[in-house]
């Protein structure tokens, strides 16, 4: 699946680089670094498996400690995931902070870590080293450091994902908000495995960055699947520097601000569905209908992490009974007679009633089979039950997904 890279937009204040430090042997790039040139106020978003890596709770201690009033640089690196590595990876986790700090001249306790990679490794401290004197001296301001950032951070990507936005006040105020995302596989609902860092020059209050936060990536990255596995190492971090003065005082300010933040959680969300290992096809689900948004949230993931239905879309077959099916055992009580179910190329498009009152309708099986074989297919599923309502993205299952994860340490 192909996509365009967006251009990136630099971010008063900050600086980014990536680098190959040698944890990559291609000599790819394997190293990234973001800095700011004052305090920020940051907020974090984490896993939800129980299964944690060290950069993860090293980050959570760190924020819970400063409050999130203080952060000035992430040093990311790749190939490690530096999960299942016991007081050893803490140790190397806490490091990797310490490095950075004493290199970027900044307090320790303002340095965030992320890690990606295979699990069960430790991490190579000498090549992690010479990546953060690398990148600290290619640190840079302008769009091309930021997409040699965001290719420093990538694993199994086959791209770069990046967003980036202009907020424009009405009085003449404005800030600017930029988004690097990395992940391709081990994707899926509750905080969908995947690193990401935004960042804005923007002045929030570490309140505000939580809660503006959180609530863009419930309906981003907790809206996207791509193999129904969640990551030990998930984390997405908000870092606002206060550069362009521009405050959100007003709470129509705050509203303007929330719908440009999750604009870019939901388009670096969505580039990761595209990019899913082996994907061929970008699928959204949309339920309606349901008790409410939460049942109507776990039907719409129980169909989108589905084997059967991800391979049926794969083979281009509009195999409607898989959807119904996986309706069925969500966990969620639901009424055959009272669905309908639609396929459309787009989201605009009214589809085609494929099954409604509990039996299928006489629909042209050609025209079901074009849109099963597209490389977008948008489905619509009406429970008939409430107002409830919600919208996941997800691809379809390969061959290649699993050649890709079959030979995924060799």
């Amino acid at each position: 699946m192909t996509e365009a890279i967006q251009p990136a937009l630099a971010v008063t204040g900050f600086h980014v680089a990536g680098v190959h430090c040698g944890l990559k042997a291609d000599g790819a790039l394997d190293f990234a670094l973001i800095s700011s040139d004052r305090p920020c106020a940051a907020a974090g978003v984490f896993t939800t498996n129980q299964v944690k890596a060290a950069p993860v709770l090293y980050d959570q201690d760190l924020l819970a400690a400063n409050g999130g009033a203080d952060v000035r640089a992430i040093a990311v690196n790749t190939r490690c995931a530096n999960a299942c590595t016991g007081e050893l990876g803490l140790a190397n986790a806490a490091e990797t902070a310490r490095l950075t700090a004493e290199r970027l001249g900044v307090p320790l306790e303002s340095v965030l870590v992320m890690s990606t990679g295979v699990i069960g490794t430790q991490m190579p401290m000498d090549k992690i080293a010479r990546g953060i004197d690398l990148a600290a001296a290619a640190l840079a301001s302008d769009d091309d450091a930021w997409h040699t950032a965001s290719r420093g951070i990538m694993t199994t990507d086959t791209r770069p994902k990046i967003a980036s936005t202009d907020l424009v006040e009405i009085i003449g105020g404005s800030c600017r908000i930029t988004g690097i995302a990395k992940g391709a596989g081990m994707i899926a609902p509750n905080m969908a495995t995947m690193l990401g860092f935004i960042v804005t020059d923007a002045a929030l209050t570490p309140e505000q960055a939580g809660r503006l936060l959180r609530g863009a990536v419930e309906v981003s990255f907790n809206r996207i699947v791509v193999d129904g596995d969640t990551s030990t190492n998930d984390s997405v971090f908000l870092l606002a520097n206060g550069a362009s003065d521009l405050i959100l005082d007003t709470p129509e300010l705050e509203a303007q601000f929330a719908h440009a933040l999750t604009q870019i959680c939901v388009e670096l969300a969505q580039s990761v569905v595209r990019d899913g290992e082996g994907a061929t096809k970008f699928i959204t689900i949309e339920i309606t209908g349901a008790p409410d948004d939460t049942a109507a949230k776990q039907i719409a993931n129980a169909i989108g992490t589905s084997p059967l239905v991800k391979t049926a879309f794969y083979g281009g077959d509009a195999n409607w009974g898989r959807i119904i099916a996986a309706a069925g055992r969500s966990g969620v009580a639901v009424d055959p007679a009272r669905m309908q179910l639609r396929f459309a190329a787009t989201d605009d498009a009214p589809g085609l009633l494929l099954f409604d009152a509990g039996m299928p309708t006489h629909y042209d099986e050609t025209a079901a089979t074009a849109l099963a074989q597209g490389a977008n297919i948008v489905v619509r599923l009406d429970l008939g039950q409430g107002d409830g309502s919600a919208l996941i993205w997800t691809c379809d299952l390969t061959h290649d997904y699993v050649s890709i994860n079959g030979h995924y340490r060799s």
